[in-house]
């Protein structure tokens, strides 16, 4: 709720979050963008309305400077500002005064498939360690791999529907027989069987809402610091190790464009850099020097 004096100002986000469904914004979107307009807001104790491209610029370097975001997290705050003030109010924009930040194009951390095993093995509970192997079994992202629902699962073509995943587009991803036997096992452990959510929401998994996608995060944080392993790991990390994986043992380029929902090649073209059998099939130029076998001797 947005404040102005301690006064609840709800138009506007009503507003806003009209607009944002009338555009067929998926929810994560809608969510993460009412929150930056509500902390934008609570930063500076005034309606958004009333504040300009002043106060965005002072609230963009706090960003950096004191909550040290990065500049891809910072971009979609700025986006979320952008999209209220242009879209809402239907006030202009300057990106002359208030630029995008410039990407930083760093290499995800992947594990090795050794890792992967200890991490899956390691989870704290047979809950969790369903989440972690349909991660790595099928690529899907974190919030994709909380809406899944029962009737997604297709064991007759071996394979599990996505549906409504990044920019709406539905795919189909293959179904390990290691991943249905364990859904399997998951399904029999529940206490109450779901009619609609695969991944059942509360502490016994009873609910009638799925499972948020802290859960995910939650499950390889866990798994990761009990099997000892010094990288970071996220839900993201474990669809990362899928690309990276099957590029390694041959998948072509636009198989796994298709198996993640990219919508351009170029998002799937990173993994070339993350591959140890690409890395591998080039030899580096030192090796074709004829250099002598020994170094010269210290004076």
């Amino acid at each position: 709720m947005w404040v102005t004096g301690g006064i609840p100002v709800t138009h506007l986000r009503k507003m806003m979050l009209e607009e944002l469904q009338r555009r067929h914004y998926a929810e994560t979107t809608i969510r993460q963008y009412i929150r930056t307009v509500e902390d934008f807001a609570r930063r500076f104790n005034s309606s958004p309305d009333r504040l300009g491209p002043r106060h965005i610029r002072e609230f963009q370097a706090e960003l950096f400077q004191k909550r040290k975001l990065s500049s891809a997290t910072v971009a979609v705050r700025l986006a979320a500002l952008r999209f209220f003030y242009c879209k809402t109010l239907r006030k202009g924009w300057s990106i002359a005064e208030t630029p995008y930040p410039k990407k930083t194009h760093r290499l995800p951390a992947i594990l090795s498939q050794q890792e992967v095993a200890r991490l899956i093995d390691a989870a704290a509970t047979p809950f969790h360690r369903t989440l972690l192997m349909t991660l790595y079994a099928t690529g899907l992202r974190c919030a994709e791999l909380t809406c899944l629902k029962l009737s997604d699962i297709d064991s007759q073509r071996m394979v599990i529907h996505v549906q409504g995943g990044k920019g709406r587009i539905d795919r189909d991803v293959m179904l390990s027989p290691k991943l249905l036997d364990e859904l399997r096992k998951h399904w029999r452990r529940l206490r109450r069987k779901p009619s609609d959510w695969l991944f059942p929401s509360n502490r016994w998994h009873t609910g009638d809402h799925p499972i948020d996608t802290k859960t995910p995060h939650h499950a390889c944080q866990q798994a990761a610091k009990r099997a000892g392993l010094k990288k970071a790991v996220h839900p993201h990390t474990l669809r990362h190790c899928f690309a990276t994986h099957l590029l390694e043992a041959g998948a072509d380029l636009r198989t796994i464009q298709i198996l993640l929902g990219h919508h351009d090649l170029k998002e799937t073209t990173v993994y070339l850099h993350l591959s140890q059998r690409h890395l591998q099939a080039t030899a580096s130029p030192l090796d074709g020097l004829p250099l002598k076998d020994e170094s010269p001797q210290e004076p």
